[in-house]
C-alpha cells in the first residue's frame, strides 16, 4: 500500500457541488491501479487548521492504528475517495479525485475542496503496484443487467464505472445531486441509460427512490425508514455484510423475476436503507446480486 504526502498539481470546478483536484508526487510512480478499478476506494487525511499533516514514514501496514493513537488535534481529517482517473505516468502520475462540496453544513474535507489550490498537500493512502489492497466493490456477473443508484457522494464512482463498463454493458443509472447544474456529461455504453435527479432544495432521497421503484416496475412507496432501522455503517456486498447476514458464496437464485440483475447502490445511509429494504425484503432480491454501501449518515462523520 502506497501511503504517502501528496500536492494539488491542477483544481476545476465542475458544478456547484463537485470540485475536481489532480494530486501528484514522485511516489505516485507505485500506483497500483488496473484498467479496471471500477470504484476503487483511497482516502485522503486533510490537516487540521494550522497543524501540520501527520507523518507515516516507516510505519508500514500498521499506519492506522497509529493513525488512531495520535491526539485527535494531530491526526488531521480522513475521509474515502473514489479514485477518479490516472493521468501521466512514472514520477509524473496523477490522481485525479472529484470532492463533493455538500450543500448547507458542511465537514472539514467540503471545507478544503472549497479552498483547494494548487500547491495544497494531504496525505493519500492508495494501492501499491503488486500489492494487494481492495477497495473495490463493483462486481456484476457476466451478462447481468444493471442498476447503478447513488446520490452525489457516488456520482464519482459511478463516473468511473460507467467509463469502464464494456460497450456491450446494458441497465440503467439513477443519480442524485443537489442542484440542476450538477449534471455531467458521462461516458457510458449506448445500452446503459443515466438518469439525473436534482433535488433542487426537495427532500432528500424521495425523487431518487421513488424512480428506482418505478424503473423495477414496483408499487411507488414513501421513503420511510425508522432512525432505529438504519445502520451508519451499512456496507452490503455479495461477500460481505455489515451485520454478518448471509455472507460468503455466491448465493445467487436462479429462476426468480430478478435473475440477471446485478444492483450497486450507495450513498447516505437513511436513503440506502430505504432502497435495501425495497430490493431485497419487499421484491425478493437475492442478496448476494446487490451492493448497499453508506457512504454517509445525514448528521454523522464518516471516515
Amino acid at each position: 500500500m502506497l501511503i504517502e504526502e501528496v500536492e494539488v498539481r491542477a483544481v476545476e470546478r465542475l458544478s456547484p457541488s463537485f470540485v475536481r483536484v489532480e494530486l501528484g508526487s514522485p511516489a505516485l510512480a507505485e500506483l497500483g491501479v488496473s484498467s479496471t478499478s471500477y470504484d476503487q476506494r483511497i482516502k485522503l487525511i486533510f490537516p487540521d487548521g494550522d497543524h501540520p499533516l501527520p507523518a507515516f514514514e516507516g510505519v508500514g501496514e500498521g499506519w492506522y492504528g497509529e493513525w488512531l493513537a495520535r491526539p485527535e488535534a494531530e491526526r488531521g481529517h480522513m475521509r474515502t475517495y473514489t479514485i477518479r482517473g490516472v493521468r501521466g505516468e512514472g514520477e509524473s502520475t496523477r490522481l485525479v479525485v472529484d470532492i463533493v462540496v455538500h450543500e448547507g453544513a458542511t465537514g472539514p474535507a467540503g471545507i478544503w475542496g472549497e479552498r483547494a489550490a494548487v500547491g495544497d498537500r494531504v496525505i493519500c493512502t492508495a494501492p501499491r503496484r503488486g500489492h494487494e489492497y481492495g477497495g473495490i466493490e463493483f462486481a456484476p456477473s457476466d451478462g447481468d443487467a444493471l442498476l447503478l443508484v447513488g446520490d452525489e457522494t457516488a456520482v464519482p464512482a459511478v463516473a468511473a464505472i460507467l467509463e469502464q463498463l464494456d460497450v456491450a454493458a446494458r441497465g440503467a443509472v439513477f443519480l442524485e445531486v443537489p442542484f440542476a447544474a450538477d449534471v455531467l456529461t458521462l461516458e457510458h455504453p449506448e445500452g446503459v441509460g443515466v438518469r439525473w435527479l436534482p433535488r433542487d432544495g426537495g427532500p432528500r432521497g424521495e425523487a431518487l427512490h421513488a424512480a428506482v421503484l418505478e424503473h423495477l416496475g414496483a408499487q411507488a412507496a414513501s421513503l420511510e425508514v425508522d432512525e432505529s432501522e438504519i445502520d451508519p455503517d451499512l456496507w452490503e456486498t455479495p461477500f460481505y455484510s455489515s451485520s454478518g447476514e448471509a455472507e460468503g458464496g455466491n448465493g445467487r437464485s436462479v429462476g426468480h423475476e430478478w435473475h440477471g440483475l446485478y444492483a450497486w447502490i450507495a450513498g447516505e445511509s437513511k436513503v440506502v436503507t430505504g432502497l435495501r429494504r425495497a430490493l431485497v425484503k419487499d421484491l425478493g432480491l437475492d442478496r448476494h446480486q446487490v451492493a448497499f454501501m453508506g457512504y454517509w449518515r445525514e448528521g454523522r462523520s464518516i471516515s
